[in-house]
């Protein structure tokens, strides 16, 4: 468990094709990178977009359409 917590599948500074599955509380789109959440704003569930990984926490990670 803990070797899971510490290394993230999503890198900051790099792009990535996902999918939007939700969305959080606060309206972001919430895409999965290997089970890992990424915060994205402005996008709604079924958008298939470009992400950046714009900052990488413990368990999630925020990141920002790209186009």
């Amino acid at each position: 468990m803990r070797d899971q917590e510490k290394s993230a599948p999503v890198v900051a500074g790099e792009t990535y094709d996902v999918t939007i599955e939700g969305i959080a509380k606060q309206g972001d789109g919430i895409a999965k990178v290997e089970g890992f959440v990424i915060f994205v704003p402005g996008t709604k569930v079924g958008d298939k977009v470009k992400i950046k990984v714009d900052k990488v926490l413990r368990k999630f990670a925020f990141g920002a359409k790209v186009e």
